[in-house]
């Protein structure tokens, strides 16, 4: 018999999907919920066990994580009748690692310990690649037992893990860390249309690049994106809407000016009523290409 906690996975899109598979390679007893068949069917697949709904997966399980789109998803799984709270045993450890608000991590956090139940954010950066790879950045918020218990768990998940900080930290982290990418993306795609219409070899361009200061992880990540114009989601366009939001917001409410910032949010947002919300953020390339006189 496994020592390992049993583990309530819910939400199995492109990050949670391998993100569950790891914790099946790693050894641990994952039953899943999602809302496609076809996400459930993949995690029976490798080894996991479907769930026919929040309540009946989380009801036995000693940890829980979700990973769901955005604060409203988070809500619905965590509150109501049928919701986590309700479901789960005094005592289980809740790990919320989407990326939502750092206030609706503290509201959960207060809500669940009046059930016995705690927890931790722990949204992530890294990227389907990161995922699959589990080379994830974990950065999380929370008390400090409930980070060493769950550190096994995110070892099976990620490469860099830190404890940020009270409630609401690893949220406000991640806001930064998404801040930091766009903007960096944004940089990227222009310094890309720059390179093409001055009529520079843009693969030998973007190799040098990489191996100077300009180098980044956004760089090596998405230069064959960049290349190909191949914007396969790997985190789309909405997700970064919404995550660019979620900043902006953060920012006002603390007094932090984000001039560059609230630049390419518009750009994102931009892109996004273009149509393009379903793409991969590395699709900023495209607004830039517009604004450059290109027919996209």
């Amino acid at each position: 018999m496994s020592t390992l906690p049993k583990v309530a996975w819910i939400g199995l899109g492109i990050m949670g999907s391998p993100m569950s598979e790891n914790l099946i390679k790693a050894g641990y007893d994952v039953t899943g919920h999602t809302l496609e068949r076809e996400k459930l069917d993949r995690l029976t697949a490798a080894g996991g066990t479907a769930a026919a709904s929040v309540a009946e997966a989380v009801r036995d399980a000693d940890v829980i994580v979700t990973m769901v789109p955005a604060s409203p998803q988070v809500e619905a799984v965590a509150y109501g009748p049928d919701g986590i709270l309700e479901n789960a045993r005094p005592g289980a450890l809740l790990i919320d690692m989407s990326s939502i608000t750092p206030q609706t991590s503290v509201d959960l956090a207060a809500a669940a310990k009046e059930k016995g139940i705690r927890v931790l954010d722990a949204p992530v950066s890294g990227g389907e690649a990161g995922a699959i790879e589990a080379v994830l950045s974990i950065m999380v918020g929370g008390e400090q037992t409930d980070f060493d218990e769950a550190k096994p768990l995110f070892e099976a998940l990620g490469k860099t893990i830190v404890l940020c900080g009270p409630h609401g930290s690893g949220q406000t982290v991640k806001a930064a860390n998404q801040l930091i990418v766009a903007v960096n993306i944004q940089a990227c795609a222009e310094a890309v249309v720059f390179l093409e219409k001055s009529g520079v070899d843009l693969a030998a361009a973007l190799d040098v690049l990489g191996g100077g200061l300009a180098g980044s992880t956004v760089l090596a990540r998405k230069k064959d994106n960049f290349l190909n114009r191949d914007f396969k989601p790997g985190f789309r366009i909405d997700l970064h809407h919404k995550d660019m939001g979620i900043v902006t917001d953060a920012a006002r409410t603390v007094g932090a000016a984000l001039p560059v910032g609230a630049v390419v949010a518009q750009l994102v947002a931009s892109l996004r009523a273009q149509g393009d919300g379903g793409l991969d953020h590395s699709a900023l390339l495209r607004a830039v290409e517009r604004l450059s006189g290109a027919r996209v």
